[in-house]
């Protein structure tokens, strides 16, 4: 029988319409799930990457290759959420391990070697050789002798020396300012700063002995009234440009804070801090901190602690978007577009802020500040790290739900006032003030800078979502992926299931032979997303399976762990 030439299949299952819909309309058939739409539901059901990457993994030895989707470990949920809530517990995992440490987390440098002390020789006096040879005016000779102190530094790094003797660039040209406290800001105490990382600890009555940590909130000043929602309550009043530019310098102020910190309190204080924007877009910064610090000496070191913005003046536009710079060949850089005289340089203009000139901007946080106990051992511990961590998936510009108009003409207004704000000395918004920037190049255009600080989503701040100290963990990021990884092939090892999975188990092969590479997109043999899709879609069915068979094994009174035994079935 054959099927009729018009119309749907009776015989087909038909979805159920929704109200006045006629069955086999169009709007019947738009509300019928697209399949790769139900592949990606899945694969966000089952935790798998929605992006997947293929490489090509190819073993020197054998030569065999085979396609392997690596996950595209993205940070926002927009892009994709499993690998985004993937680097969120990541960051949860690191926060948790260095936050209430007993011991320093990084153990002392070994001593030099008697080989590394004669290389350091040899290198002091290839340094003097150098100098006198420079003296004597022998060019030729200074750079024999700089090839065999770089050969000296990689000698020295073939010991295990980290970094090297001396730098590479011995010419240093540095701008000198003043490093005279403001009038307007309170002074500090100063001490030596010990290499204690650790918090003290205290004794209870009983005899229990604590070592409790801290929770600290910062924020940024105030720019005019806002209601409950964030929205100015008179936005021709609202200072947009003051806040642009306190966003822009945010991070500046944030490493200014921790230095002042450290030298009041006299130890190495240690931090894992995140930032999100409040609802009135202002930076906020939420801070575990290793260790007590009295609130009366948080409050001094906030109210004490500003940046000051050594740029020049960028109040007053000389060009509008009708009149800008043009590019000249022959002068290399912009000129005026009617006189046709080169503009002000960078240099120049940085060279024209005098010793009493004020600075182009002074950012400083604001008096909101809180700081609260934490304890290892609290139920609220796991809370704060959560709510520590709680945007880290979502841009700056998505923290906060935009329900209402004023909110999203709010957004708008800080939006354009960030897009003519320069944010660094290459900033092509320095042409607006007839500068021009450091290092210019043709075909920059005031207002469209692709600087990270001008997008939408970051609000303005350029730096980091995630800021953590050198010392907090004594471990880098990567080194907690790897230490969850190995955790992961420990357990399955235990469960003798180390045989599937796209990854190669330790032993099976040297990952120093192995050469991988991304195929891309025209590449014949990358395999369709859908079909990568599918395919770590079983694999994680399979590893969820194994896991059940476990936990069911355990149930049984067998062992939860190692491999399962022959009559186990």
């Amino acid at each position: 029988m054959t099927a009729p030439l018009h119309g749907p299949d009776p015989a087909a299952p038909t979805p159920p319409p929704g109200d006045g819909e006629r069955p086999g309309s169009r709007a019947a058939r738009m509300r019928m799930p697209l399949a790769r739409h139900v592949v990606e539901a899945v694969a966000l059901d089952n935790g798998v990457c929605v992006r997947p990457m293929p490489m090509r993994r190819t073993n020197l030895d054998t030569g065999e290759t085979q396609i392997i989707p690596v996950p595209c470990s993205a940070t926002l949920a927009s892009k994709c959420p499993p690998c985004a809530e993937k680097a969120r517990r990541l960051r949860m995992a690191q926060c948790k391990t260095g936050w209430h440490l007993d011991d320093e987390p990084v153990p002392d440098p070994d001593p030099p070697t008697d080989d590394a002390k004669a290389l350091a020789t040899l290198r002091a006096d290839l340094e003097a050789a150098r100098a006198d040879v420079l003296t004597a005016g022998d060019v030729g000779q200074a750079g024999e002798i700089d090839e065999l102190i770089g050969q000296v530094d990689d000698e020295l790094a073939a010991l295990g020396v980290r970094g090297k003797a001396a730098p590479d660039n011995r010419d240093r040209p540095r701008r000198v300012r003043s490093t005279r406290r403001r009038q307007d800001a309170p002074d500090l105490p100063r001490f030596p700063v010990d290499r204690r990382t650790v918090g003290r600890t205290f004794e209870a009555a009983d005899g229990t002995v604590w070592r409790p940590s801290m929770f600290l909130t910062l924020t940024c000043d105030t720019y005019g009234r806002v209601h409950s929602d964030g929205t100015p309550v008179d936005p021709a009043s609202y200072d947009y440009r003051r806040a642009a530019r306190d966003a822009i310098h945010f991070p500046k102020l944030l490493d200014r804070f921790w230095q002042n910190l450290r030298r009041a309190v006299g130890w190495d204080v240690q931090y894992f801090a995140a930032l999100e924007p409040q609802k009135r877009l202002a930076p906020h910064l939420h801070a575990a901190i290793r260790g007590t610090i009295p609130r009366a000496m948080l409050r001094l070191v906030a109210a004490a602690t500003y940046h000051q913005v050594w740029w020049p003046q960028a109040d007053r536009p000389v060009y509008d978007d009708h009149r800008l710079p043009v590019w000249n060949e022959g002068a290399a850089g912009y000129v005026d577009p009617d006189s046709g005289l080169p503009l002000l340089s960078w240099d120049d203009a940085l060279d024209g802020i005098g010793e009493d000139d004020e600075p182009a901007h002074v950012v400083r946080f604001g008096p909101q500040l809180r700081a609260d106990g934490v304890t290892a051992n609290s139920a609220q511990t796991g809370r704060m790290i959560g709510y520590l961590t709680k945007y880290l998936t979502k841009s700056l510009d998505a923290c906060h739900n935009l329900a209402s108009d004023p909110q999203r003409r709010h957004v708008d207004r800080l939006a354009d006032a960030l897009r003519h704000e320069p944010c660094s000395p290459t900033c092509a918004n320095w042409l607006r003030y007839a500068i021009q920037p450091r290092n210019p190049r043709p075909g920059l255009v005031p207002g469209r800078c692709k600087g990270k600080i001008h997008r939408r989503e970051t609000l303005g701040f350029g730096g980091r979502r995630v800021l953590v100290s050198r010392h907090w963990s004594g471990k880098t990021l990567t080194d907690h992926r790897h230490d969850r990884v190995t955790f992961i092939r420990q357990q399955l090892d235990a469960l003798g299931a180390t045989g599937t999975g796209p990854a190669t188990p330790d032993g099976e092969s040297d990952p120093a032979r192995m050469v991988w590479q991304l195929l891309r997109p025209g590449d014949p043999a990358a395999p369709r997303r859908e079909h990568l899709l599918l395919h770590a879609v079983a694999q994680r069915h399979a590893w969820r399976a194994q896991l059940d068979a476990a936990r069911a094994a355990a149930a049984d009174g067998l062992p939860a762990t190692g491999p399962p035994l022959p009559d186990a079935a």
